[in-house]
Order: structure tokens, then sequence, then C-alpha cells
């Protein structure tokens, strides 16, 4: 078994320390995210570690409360994606025929529409529901990866223990799920991060427009919108927050890079051939 890249091993705490921070730092934080504890724009002092809001409010308990939307809409949409778009492309890759042409057809429409403006399109007139804007970016990511797994199937599908496994009779499912899945893997793997990357920056680009997380509300993206006009004062009010997107970006891309260069073996008919 091949030992984790350094890359990857900086993804995986990098990543993990953003999860624990948004998922377990509501319960850390030493204040109420709305309470009101000092001055505006105050600098860091016993009470507040890392300085006060526009508003008063402690910055540190207010990170510590603000990543659990981020979090879950950015994994929500990518899982979506990756799942639904693998097994699309797959059987379009696999079976090819009218599947094949139809979907290369869907996607190449889809993607003609920049993602930030289908989602804000979307949000605008059916309203900021949460899982209306997961569903809206899954949906924007989709053709990316039904055309890259449609790409590795038919790659993937050409070579000699794909065929034998269809001479021997396997059914078409333990072919896809056996024998091709962790084949193209890897590629798709690397997309994945990738699109974590975009979630996240898609999502808190959503946020920080007004579209996501409303006041008073802890949210990473909104303290960014709340608190720029006093970052010459008070940088952490701002800082904090983007340092926990830009390294949850920045984790799950380093983790998905890390393992890209893993070369996965055949799976059970390769060995059979060997």
């Amino acid at each position: 078994m091949n030992r984790l890249s350094g890359q990857a091993v900086f993804g995986v705490f990098a990543t993990a320390f953003v999860l624990i921070v948004g998922l377990v730092g509501p319960f850390l934080a030493p204040h109420r995210a709305e309470e009101l504890l000092g001055p505006t724009y105050g600098s860091p002092d016993a009470v507040a570690p890392l300085g006060y809001d526009f508003l008063g409010r402690d910055v540190l308990s207010r990170t510590l409360h603000g990543g659990f939307t981020l979090i879950w809409m950015t994994l929500a949409a990518t899982l979506a994606a990756a799942v639904i778009g693998t097994a699309i492309g797959m059987l379009a890759g696999y079976l090819r025929g009218p599947l094949d042409t139809a979907t290369t057809w869907i996607a190449d429409i889809v993607l003609a529409f920049p993602i930030i403006v289908l989602v804000l399109l979307v949000v605008s007139m059916l309203g900021h529901h949460e899982g209306l804007v997961v569903a809206v970016v899954a949906v924007a990511f989709l053709p990316g990866v039904v055309r890259l797994a449609r790409a590795a199937t038919l790659e993937v599908t050409g070579q000699e223990y794909v065929e034998v496994a269809e001479m021997l009779g396997y059914p078409r499912t333990t072919i896809l799920l056996r024998e091709i899945l962790p084949n193209i893997a890897a590629p798709l793997l690397v997309h994945v991060g990738s699109m974590l990357t975009w979630a996240v920056g898609i999502l808190g680009a959503i946020g920080f427009l007004g579209y996501g997380v409303a006041a008073p509300a802890a949210d990473w993206a909104l303290m960014i919108n709340e608190n720029r006009s006093g970052i010459r004062v008070q940088p952490w009010a701002v800082l904090a927050p983007v340092v926990m997107i830009a390294l949850f970006a920045l984790g799950t891309n380093s983790f998905a890079e890390g393992l890209s260069g893993a070369k996965r073996k055949p799976a059970k008919v390769k060995q059979e051939l060997s």
C-alpha cells in the first residue's frame, strides 16, 4: 500500500482542522454568536482574543459558530455531483448509443452557463433556501463530472481485463463497479478536490452577496461582508473567516492532488490474467 505524499498529509490535517472547527466549534465557543460584548471593531483582549466585529461581538466565537453551513453545503453539493455525475458518465461511456449522445448534448448545454450566474439566477427567482442552493450547485457541477467519467470509461473499456470480464459473462454492474470504477477513480478524485474548492468559492460568494445565511447568524462569508469596511481598524474580523475558507479549499484540493499519483491496479479480472 502506497504511503500518502506530504501534500496529501497536509491536505488531511488542514481539512480535518476546518471540519472540527466548523462542526465542533459551536460547542467550544466562549460566547454566543449574537452576544454584544465590547466596542465596535474593538482590539483583541482577554474577553475576545481576536477582537470585536462591527457590532461589538466576539470574532473568535463567531468564527467558531460560522462554519457549519458552508461546510455541509459544500460537502453535500460536491458529493451529489460526484456520485450522480460518475454514475451517468460511466453508463454513457460503457453503453454508448443514444444515452451517450443525449448525455453529451445536455452536458454541453449546462456548461454554456457560467456557474455563478446560474446559481444567482435560480436563487434570485426561487429564494435562497439552503437545499435549493445545494441542488443548483450540484447540477452546475454535473457536466464536468459526467464528461470526465465518460472519457475515462471509454479509455478503460478497451482494456483487456474488461474485455475478458465481458467474455466470462460478468454482469454489467460488476464490470462497472469492480473493473472500471477503481481504474478511473484517481482522475475523478482530483476533480472532486477541485469541485470542493469551486464549491467553497461559489457558496462563499453567494453568502457574501447576501443570498446565504441571514444576519445575525454567524457565517464565514457573511462575516467577511459585514466587517470589510473596518478591515484597516480590526483586520481579524475579516482575516479569521478568510483563513478558514482558504484553508478548507486548500486542504481538500491538496489531499486530492496528493492521491492523484497513486496508480490503481485493475481489480479482479486483471489479477486472474496474471
